[in-house]
């Protein structure tokens, strides 16, 4: 569920103010543009890293389950994370349209909103963000039975329903609470976890022990994603951990997350399937590790309403994220390239 964090400079993808105000055309020009243009605005492509890297991680899972590579297996998996991205960039403007509106009037200089500055009707993003997560459902039920992966359409409705009740109503557990947990689940076990399983096909395996760290790194990723929003979503009547418990809670709870996701990627080296495998996430946890003095320097600044220094706190965090994990899948597919993937 990475919208609220920014799911191209120009766009501003974590909804916090530009630099001097807005960059780039102002929000009438962007209304007169084309249509392409609009649509990929509302689509914030500069966020679409959060679910791709998880893509990546798990389609290298996959790849060092079955000790092969499937062309098939990873189309489907690209093509449902796309469709996915659309399906919560496109939805998650649409619920989020009062307190978008809400943070325009604060912060009349912040970056422009899809739904509030009329860059898209509110109806057509919720058309087209249905017609995303509909389509992610055919491509994995086309998978499931052209691939023989049981199963795999029933998860993969799982994993769209965790961002209904991420934002949606009834739910709406990211203005009740619990926003963030869902996210680091959503985000950091069930995506990759799924592009494993159609990549590889194994449902259950000690290769994705992984995902226990990277459930940690993004849960680290949902609780700063609130960093810039504080004031706005605390008007707004959202639940966050940053409107709960505050700005310098928020930035202690996710260096302490990345600490304790590379510990655990070292910790679970021991139960990975082989020593190659092991030595894989060590690496990775030595990225991550590698990446915290800087995201610790960048923390002190940002505090409510630094948007510039939180733009930067959060830039140090997903460095430390998606390095780490890019690293573990470059590693785990090269492990499968050079050798066999367990050791005899």
């Amino acid at each position: 569920m990475p919208a609220r964090d920014g799911l191209a400079p120009a766009l501003q993808a974590d909804g916090a103010p530009s630099r001097g105000g807005r960059s780039g055309p102002g929000a009438a020009g962007l209304v007169s543009a084309g249509l392409v243009a609009r649509i990929a605005f509302a689509l914030k492509p500069a966020s679409w890293p959060k679910l791709l890297v998880p893509m990546l991680l798990g389609q290298a899972l996959g790849i060092a389950s079955s000790g092969r590579f499937s062309p098939l297996g990873l189309l489907a998996g690209g093509l449902f994370t796309l469709l996915d991205l659309g399906f919560i960039v496109l939805l998650n403007d649409w619920g989020d349209a009062p307190v978008d509106r809400l943070k325009r009037a604060m912060f009349p200089g912040s970056s422009r909103k899809t739904i509030p500055d009329g860059v898209l009707p509110s109806r057509v993003l919720l058309v087209a963000g249905v017609a995303c997560g509909g389509a992610a459902l055919a491509v994995m039920g086309i998978a499931e039975a052209g691939l023989d992966r049981p199963g795999l359409a029933l998860w993969a409705g799982v994993s769209l329903a965790l961002f209904v009740a991420y934002t949606l109503p009834p739910l709406r557990l990211n203005y009740r609470g619990g926003g963030e947990l869902l996210e680091g689940l959503g985000v950091g076990v069930l995506l990759p976890w799924l592009n494993a399983y159609v990549q590889g096909g194994e449902m259950a395996s000690r290769v994705h022990v992984p995902l226990a760290g990277f459930f940690l790194l993004s849960l680290a990723s949902g609780v700063a994603s609130g960093l810039s929003d504080e004031r706005s979503d605390r008007a707004g009547g959202k639940r966050t951990f940053t409107t709960q418990f505050g700005n310098v809670a928020s930035r202690r709870a996710t260096q302490a997350l990345v600490v304790a996701g590379a510990v655990i990627w070292m910790g679970c080296a021991a139960w990975a399937p082989s020593r190659a495998f092991g030595a894989c996430m060590v690496l990775a946890a030595g990225v991550a590790l590698a990446t915290w003095p800087a995201l610790r320097r960048a923390s002190g600044p940002a505090v409510t309403d630094a948007f510039d220094a939180q733009r930067t706190f959060k830039g140090a965090l997903h460095r430390a994220i998606w390095g780490s994990a890019l690293v573990l899948a470059a590693g785990l597919c090269l492990m499968v390239l050079v050798g066999p993937h367990s050791d005899p």
